[in-house]
């Protein structure tokens, strides 16, 4: 029998594409590298897999054009994803922000996958080394283990490079310049940064956790997020680190508000109302004790506050509203949750997912450049762009 689409990649995006055009009538073929479909769905948000978020659009994603997701993301929303978990009577609860988990576990949604892609008459392959990929007058065909697979449109689904201990590799990368298209530099995204220099005295204070306001980028790129950030042995982790890391890049600085619930003028305010209490000792109050002594010495703002003229204190206060990191680096892809850059979405068309300029090639989810945040946001370009590409297969 021969085949209407081949998938690449037996991920989310590429699941819940097979699944939309098997079901619409389209003979579908999913071949995945890995010995089992939907690997980095089981693993994600400990296992209960963080699905959706009902907050997704398009200002929560990262791309060389801030405009591609619209489309998709409009025509399949959270709430199109969050009825077919209800049909499927999969217990979730919402956590922070919006954040959509499995009560139970992450399998929950790879079974429904399957049995979505059951409906379609999909064929689902797993454990499959693909060799060869051509193109010719009459559509693609598919090399893997041995055998030759023909079809009139191709659909590279098969993910970036973070976690490669997972089996990710550049794999869509190079298909996509086999077929000129271009590649936007993958880089780490949602990373854990490294500091090395006068910062790496905060790697001392490993383990301490606090919330924090995170700012990275420059100009219109530029994005603030309020949450916990955590000091490692290498460096800065935690929520608010992990969305600032997709923006930061090389050679930047990262801007840490250490205060971001105190009111502005609170420390000359506190001089007014103790005097006699210390810097560091009030620090503490808004700060973990061994972070708040690392900051007052950094400061060297030692005794009591009476002591500090307001012109200090209203300093020190800027400093502590705009701390200013020089990270070296990232923990690399074998850390990132997601990769920023991919496929270029300029040779993409927003409303199909397909190659402008090679018909019949498509490519979806993580393995174009399109990055969401931190929280179920990555999953949810997974469902739109593999909807809108199932309806267009």
């Amino acid at each position: 029998m021969g085949h209407d689409a081949i998938i690449l990649g037996g991920g989310a995006a590429g699941l819940f594409c097979a699944a939309v055009a098997g079901q619409r009538g389209r003979r579908v073929l999913v071949l995945e590298k890995a010995e089992a479909v939907g690997k980095k769905i089981l693993t994600s948000g400990g296992g209960r897999c963080n699905f959706t978020n009902l907050g997704a659009g398009p200002d929560n994603y990262l791309s060389a054009n801030r405009h591609f997701a619209k489309s998709a993301l409009a025509r399949y929303t959270p709430r199109d994803f969050l009825d077919l978990v209800d049909r499927y009577a999969i217990a979730w609860h919402e956590k922070t922000l919006g954040q959509l988990f499995c009560d139970g576990s992450a399998r929950q949604i790879v079974a429904m996958l399957l049995e979505e892609c059951a409906k379609g008459a999909v064929d689902v392959r797993v454990g499959q080394e693909i060799t060869r990929v051509g193109r010719d007058d009459e559509g693609f065909s598919v090399e893997a283990n041995g055998e030759t697979h023909r079809a009139p449109s191709l659909v590279i689904a098969t993910g970036g490079q973070s976690i490669p201990k997972m089996g990710a590799t550049g794999f869509a990368y190079d298909l996509a310049r086999q077929f000129g298209l271009k590649v936007v530099e993958p880089r780490p995204a949602l990373v854990p940064l490294t500091l090395g220099g006068e910062d790496v005295l905060f790697r001392e204070l490993s383990g301490v956790s606090a919330p924090v306001e995170a700012q990275a980028g420059q100009g219109k790129t530029a994005a603030k997020f309020r949450e916990a950030a955590l000091l490692t042995h290498k460096g800065l982790s935690g929520p608010a680190i992990l969305q600032a890391s997709s923006y930061w890049r090389h050679g930047e600085v990262l801007r840490i508000d250490f205060l971001p619930d105190a009111p502005r003028g609170w420390l000359i305010a506190r001089k007014g109302e103790t005097p006699k209490a210390s810097f560091a000792g009030v620090l503490r109050e808004h700060l973990p004790e061994r972070l708040a002594d690392t900051l007052a010495g950094r400061l060297k703002l030692e005794g009591p506050l009476q002591g500090l003229s307001d012109k200090v204190l209203a300093r020190a206060e800027d400093r502590l509203r705009g701390w200013q990191f020089h990270p070296n680096g990232t923990e690399g892809f074998a850390k990132a949750e997601v990769t920023a850059g991919g496929i270029s979405t300029t040779d993409l068309s927003s409303q199909t997912m397909e190659a402008k300029r090679v018909p019949g090639l498509f490519a979806i989810g993580e393995a174009v450049d399109v990055t969401g945040w931190l929280g179920g946001y990555n999953f949810q370009w997974a469902w739109a762009s593999g909807h809108a590409c199932g309806q267009a297969l």
